[in-house]
């Protein structure tokens, strides 16, 4: 579910990612074609990729293709099929879901060009580089930052606390895990939290919003809401702000929040202290995976590759912020870095 490189860890990230590319220059690099094709770019979390490959491939001489599915399966499959057409070198790819990542990396792999899925996982691991944040662990590590604050207030009242969590589209393998490391944590401690509620997004702020409303009108009890995804931060504070419950930590009627992303917004609400946690995905890190791993296969001519690449993550807080706010993409965008 926002990337300038000017800071220190800014630059260290530009230095990286340039290294991707290095054994690259002269000669080989600029006769090198690669297409990126993606189906938007309307989070920060995709901007900042965009950015980052684009702009690395680029200024290394690489040519680059650029593909905007536009949420459109066969628009992007058709996209492909022409860049396979045109003699492409390799691809990097994110699609929808995990079933149109699995045709489109069959269909590159069939025609012996080597392909990256940046983000966002075939259903199918055998075939292909992956690249992608290990969601259950993300989403994991931010709700045990959650859960922390939940014990602190169970033992001070000692009444369960109403969970919630926003579930992105189950199509999409990411918004499963996510949705595992939420529910890990939730079953860790069944004498803090009553029964979760869950409402299904599918990516879409109106249908999270309409859901959200909903629920906080059946149980005005909620206090713990997870979101897949930080985008819909501001959907959350619309329906808290209606139902007088946007507070800040330590204000009376606090919902104890969190999601994942590591995005510019969650960082600012954090910071602010309406956010308690966020998992962060490094896309940095996953931008470098994915442009290490297809370039190393055009450069040794292997047509199908085939690698898991694990982004481990971490969670912001307020409690080490000072600190882990400098490796958060979202927090370098919020800073202008």
């Amino acid at each position: 579910m926002k990337h300038p490189f000017r800071s220190v860890s800014g630059m260290l990230t530009a230095t990286l990612l340039a290294s991707a590319l290095v054994a690259l220059t002269a000669g080989t690099a600029k006769a090198t074609k690669v297409c990126y094709a993606f189906q938007d770019l309307s989070t920060g979390f995709w901007v900042a990729g965009h950015k980052a490959i684009v702009g690395t491939l680029t200024d290394n001489g690489v040519e680059v293709v650029e593909l905007n599915g536009g949420h459109d399966a066969n628009r992007q499959l058709e996209q492909i099929k022409d860049c396979i057409a045109q003699g492409a070198d390799g691809i990097i790819l994110t699609a929808d879901d995990g079933d149109s990542e699995t045709t489109l990396v069959a269909l590159a792999q069939e025609s012996d060009v080597p392909i990256a899925t940046f983000n966002r996982p075939p259903s199918d691991l055998s075939k292909g580089i992956i690249v992608v944040a290990d969601n259950e662990a993300v989403a994991r590590q931010a709700v045990e930052a959650m859960a922390a604050k939940a014990i602190g207030r169970f033992e001070g009242t000692g009444k369960k606390l109403h969970p919630l969590v926003l579930v992105g589209d189950l199509a999409d393998p990411n918004a499963v895990k996510r949705r595992e490391g939420f529910v890990n944590v939730i079953n860790k401690y069944p004498n803090i939290f009553e029964t979760p509620v869950e409402i299904a997004t599918k990516w879409n702020s109106e249908v999270a919003l309409a859901g959200l409303e909903a629920a906080i009108t059946a149980d005005p009890e909620i206090d713990f809401i997870f979101t897949s995804s930080d985008f819909l931060f501001p959907t959350i504070q619309s329906v808290l702000e209606s139902h007088g419950k946007w507070k800040k930590t330590g204000e009376q009627g606090h919902v104890i929040l969190g999601g994942l992303d590591g995005d510019d917004g969650a960082c600012k609400l954090i910071r602010d202290g309406y956010v308690d946690s966020t998992g962060v995905q490094d896309v940095y890190l996953e931008a470098k995976l994915a442009l290490d791993s297809i370039m190393a296969a055009i450069d040794s001519g292997d047509p199908r590759p085939n690698a898991i690449k694990l982004d481990p993550g971490f969670a912001l807080s307020a409690e080490n912020y000072d600190f882990k706010g400098a490796e958060t993409w979202g927090c370098q965008v919020l800073d202008g870095k």
